[in-house]
């Protein structure tokens, strides 16, 4: 299961890109392209921070 997770964070990450990418085409608010964004930056974060080795604990 642990080594899904990062694979599915990354997949919505790069879903989050295509879609601050279409928002920016169809001229959305800068808000909802700036909130989309930091959720794929959050996304993209957590799974790499999840693929680095530490203690399983």
């Amino acid at each position: 299961m642990s080594s899904i997770v990062p694979v599915l964070l990354l997949a919505v990450a790069g879903i989050l890109v295509g879609g601050v990418v279409s928002l920016a085409r169809q001229g959305a608010s800068r808000f909802s392209i700036g909130l989309v964004a930091v959720l794929a930056l959050l996304a993209l974060a957590g799974g790499v921070l999840w693929l680095i080795p530490g203690d399983n604990t």
